[in-house]
């Protein structure tokens, strides 16, 4: 039997297992913090920043709240972190991409102070995950190395293929895979969109992450018999094209519009015939990204205050 790996379930654990380390610090006198900045009036980003913020009052973690006027001038955005760099009561801080036009996201991404950057986006916390010296492992890669974890696969001397090379996915999963670290140890390939013979490659694969951001483009035929299939892709498909009867929608998700339903990069019906163990969509890795960033503003507060807390 197929395993469905219960990315919810694992979650719910991981910020179960938050509290010591929040009540560490609560000892200590410091409250875990992180600020939300959102400059859009996207409705699927308002959706998750409002998710991300009962994450953190289920915890116990402070959420701070910033809305910026989307129209207004890219220097609002770059004062405001300013400001939360500079606040010493604020451990963590997410700007909620994408962000508009006029503003660069990499610019954005560099303003962030490193030691408060949760997301693990910041150049600095890049250089340190190649370097094997992780401060903040970015949320989802880390999140799927928990949930490959749960399914009980040991990664050492696997071969793993991870599909996309996104800064924010693809690539530090790579990194991940292939370190020489729990979780790690993997012989380790990377597909794109110039990758020749894409399903030669998928079938070797012993791990199959799938992030690609294509709606199911990985089918049945091109699984190995047994292998352990993560499915980042989260992909609005209009139903009436699919020939389905209504929308796919949960709560650990953001609800899409009605007439749409939500599919990954694999193709989970064929997919599921062949893999030992598959995420589904939703329900798989959403849930472990918005977990893993409670998981390094809690961390950050420790680095923050010297105080050495107890994170599995």
């Amino acid at each position: 039997m197929t395993e469905i790996i219960d990315g919810n379930a694992v979650a719910q654990s991981i910020r179960d297992d938050l509290s010591t380390a929040i009540d560490q610090l609560a000892d200590a006198g410091h409250t875990p913090t992180l600020a939300t900045v959102l400059m859009s009036d996207d409705p699927a980003s308002e959706t998750y920043v409002s998710m991300k913020q009962s994450d953190c009052e289920e915890v116990g973690i402070e959420a701070l709240d910033i809305d910026i006027d989307p129209e207004a001038d890219a220097s609002e955005l770059y004062d405001t972190v300013s400001e939360l760099n500079a606040d010493e009561s604020v451990n963590g801080i997410l700007v909620q991409m994408p962000v508009p036009d006029h503003v660069s996201d990499r610019q954005v991404l560099r303003a962030i102070d490193p030691r408060k950057d949760v997301d693990g986006f910041h150049p600095e916390n890049v250089g340190r995950l190649v370097a094997g010296d992780a401060r903040y492992k970015p949320c989802t890669p880390h999140g799927i190395q928990k949930l490959i974890d749960s399914a009980g696969v040991d990664t050492e001397g696997k071969e793993a293929v991870v599909v996309g090379r996104s800064d924010i996915v693809g690539k530090p999963m790579a990194n991940l895979l292939i370190q020489k670290a729990p979780g790690g140890n993997a012989t380790t390939t990377v597909c794109h969109s110039r990758t020749e013979d894409l399903a030669e490659k998928t079938r070797s694969a012993d791990i199959l992450v799938a992030a690609a951001g294509v709606p199911e483009m990985i089918d049945g035929e091109m699984v190995a018999e047994g292998a352990t299939v993560i499915d980042v892709g989260i992909n609005r498909v209009d139903v009436s094209e699919q020939g389905s009867e209504g929308s796919q929608t949960e709560s650990d998700e953001a609800d899409t519009d009605k007439g749409y339903e939500l599919v990954g990069d694999v193709e989970f019906e064929s997919a599921k015939e062949k893999a030992g163990a598959i995420t589904p969509v939703p329900g798989g890795v959403g849930p472990m990204t918005r977990a893993m960033l409670l998981y390094n503003t809690v961390k950050a507060t420790g680095l923050q205050h010297d105080i050495d807390v107890d994170l599995s």
